[in-house]
C-alpha cells in the first residue's frame, strides 16, 4: 500500500504519513487508530507481542 493509498483510505493527510514514517512526528492515538482500521479492512492482521514481539500478517 502506498502513503497515498493509506492517506484516502485512513483519511490521515499524506504529509502527516510521510511525517510518522520518517520520524518527524509522533502519531497521535486518533490517527493511528485510523490507520490501523485502514490497515485491517486492506486485509493486515495485527499480532499481540507472544514472546517473539509483535507483528503483523496477512489475513488468510
Amino acid at each position: 500500500m502506498t502513503q497515498v493509498q493509506l492517506a484516502i483510505a485512513s483519511g490521515v493527510s499524506l504529509s502527516t504519513i510521510a511525517h510518522f514514517e520518517t520520524g518527524q512526528r509522533q502519531p497521535a492515538p486518533d490517527n493511528l487508530a485510523a490507520l490501523r482500521r485502514a490497515l485491517e479492512a486492506a486485509g493486515i492482521e495485527f499480532l499481540d507481542e507472544n514472546g517473539g514481539g509483535a507483528g503483523v500478517r496477512l489475513k488468510k
